[in-house]
């Protein structure tokens, strides 16, 4: 398994340093950095603190924040921004953008966890302006064009 050096800062009292929970673990736990419970109505977004900043080793590295599937599937509580990204040259508080898209509200307590980050290789595309692009069989085809 490749590994990327990551320093982390914790900003107050509250933060918990990431744990992954398996060997296997592809992502570490975030957890909440908050001293009061946070109530999320039906349809409602927040930031949670997670009180965690990090520096990677290299531009050629990026932390990628996803949500916990078993808040996701028992909850519908997932990340508003779908993913996060934290850039390498980011050096600010680590935050989680949850929404609430179930029926029922949803609270957040101190420590839990409320999503997961990974730390991923990156490049950065040169881009060529071209007035064609080459064939393939799919063409531009997309968005269920091979049947559901």
């Amino acid at each position: 398994m490749e590994t990327f050096r990551v320093k982390i800062r914790k900003l107050n009292d509250l933060a918990e340093i990431p744990v992954y929970q398996t060997p296997g673990a592809a992502c570490c736990d975030l957890r909440a950095a908050i001293a009061e419970p946070i109530t999320l109505e039906p349809g409602e977004r927040t930031l949670v603190p997670t009180g965690l900043a990090i520096e990677l080793e290299s531009p050629s590295a990026v932390a990628l924040i996803f949500a916990r599937s078993g808040l996701a599937s028992k909850f519908g509580v997932a990340l508003s921004n779908g993913v996060g990204v934290i850039d390498s040259d980011y050096r600010g508080e680590i935050k989680v953008a949850l929404v609430n898209g179930g029926r029922e509200r949803f609270t957040v307590n101190p420590g839990d966890r409320v999503a997961q980050m990974g730390f991923f290789p990156v490049a950065q595309a040169a881009f060529e302006l071209t007035s064609e692009l080459g064939e393939t069989e799919r063409g531009a085809g997309g968005f269920g064009h091979t049947g559901t």
